[in-house]
This record gives structure tokens, sequence and C-alpha cells, in this order.
């Protein structure tokens, strides 16, 4: 086994992602994938809609929009971190460790986001074994959600109350928000298929009951990922 997961982590992420992955899975990967996009789906059509809103002068259907994007926007935080916490969480205890690349400050548009994920690029290129490089990086990306819902909150309260010209900068900065949890979600999946490529079928079955909470239960059925 340790010689397996050796080679596994000998891959780069790049090769992770487009490595060939066992039947069951890769099906629980598309699964969980799908979920999340479609989560994401749902959040930028909310957002699109507060801002052709704001772009036609309708300012008390754009503040109206607030409270939904707030809680489509918990909705994939909050699944994000469920996700991000399971990976960990396994890895932990079973000591499956797959690539893992650092966060760039480039892919993020927010002063936040930026911040934490400039710190974390930079001890894990000057600091961190492997290992804690892996567990600092979902550390890193769960801090960026946790403030991103934050700021989310902060800004969707500000909303309820203000004018014109307020209600149309908060929709751009939650844009900007969005933009970041969009590149989360991004990392995390594909932190997910470099973990897949180093996860023994032996581990599946453990790992797959902790993700069951992200799949909707028609997929779950259709790919068999309800058995017990």
């Amino acid at each position: 086994m340790g010689a397996k997961r050796a080679r596994q982590r000998s891959r780069s992420v790049r090769e992770d992602w487009s490595a060939w992955l066992p039947n069951e899975m890769d099906s629980l990967f598309d699964a969980t994938r799908g979920e999340l996009e479609s989560s994401n789906v749902i959040l930028s059509i909310s957002l699109d809609e507060a801002l052709s809103f704001c772009e036609g002068d309708k300012f008390d259907c754009a503040r109206e929009s607030a409270p939904v994007f707030a809680e489509l926007f918990d909705r994939l935080a909050g699944r994000l971190s469920l996700l991000i916490r399971t990976i960990r969480d396994h890895g932990s205890h079973f000591g499956t460790l797959p690539n893992v690349s650092p966060l760039s400050a480039s892919n993020f548009r927010g002063a936040t986001a930026q911040r934490i994920s400039m710190l974390s690029g930079l001890l894990a290129k000057v600091v961190f074994s492997s290992r804690t490089r892996f567990f600092h990086k979902l550390s890193s990306l769960g801090d960026i959600i946790e403030e991103l819902q934050k700021e989310t909150c902060t800004i969707v309260s500000a909303v309820a109350d203000g004018n014109h010209e307020l209600t149309e900068r908060a929709w751009r900065e939650l844009e900007v928000l969005g933009y970041d949890l969009n590149t989360c979600m991004g990392e995390t999946t594909v932190v997910l298929k470099s973990f897949f490529c180093a996860l023994p079928a032996e581990e599946l079955e453990p790992f797959r009951r902790k993700l069951l909470t992200l799949v909707p239960a028609p997929q779950a059925v259709e790919t068999g990922l309800d058995r017990p």
C-alpha cells in the first residue's frame, strides 16, 4: 500500500486531473462535483438577476434579492466546508495524502481571499512538508470560505437599509465574493480528484459514507452510492 501511494503521489496535480479512476470512484467524484456545480449555477443565476435589477434601476427588487443570494451562498459554502472537512478527516485518520499545489492569490479577486491565499502559498513553498502542505491548504480554503460568508452576511445586512448607490455598490462587492467562492469550489474539486487518485480501493467505502450528505438521493441511487 505504501509503495502504491508513493507511486500515485509522484504524479503532478495536472496529471491527477486527467487520470483514470475506477468506476465507483469516478461515479462518486462526478456526483459530488455535479452537486457543487449545481449549487454554484443557482447562485450565479441569483447574482446575475440582482445585477440586472441594478442596471435597470430596479433597486427595490435588487434589495429583495439579497437574502436569497445570502442563503444560496451559505448553501454552497456549507457544502464546500463539509467536503473539505471530510477530506481532511479521512486523510488524517488513514494517512492518505494526495498531490497538492499551493494556492495562488492571482486566482482570487477579494482582498481577504488574496491575503490568505498569498500567505498559504508562500508558506507552502518554503516551510511545509508534503503532509503539512496538504492539510494547510485545506485549512486555508476553509478560512477563506468562512471569511467570505462573514463578508456576505455583513453586506446583505447593509443592503436592507441602503440607498440606491449603496445597493448597486453592494452587489458589485457580492459579485467579487461569489467569484472567490467559485474559485474555492474549483480548488476543492481539484483536491478531491487528486485525493481519489491516492485513495486505496479499501478506503473508498468509509470515504463514500462520509460524502453521502453531499449527493442527492436520485444520484446516489443511480450510481449505487446508497448501498450499505
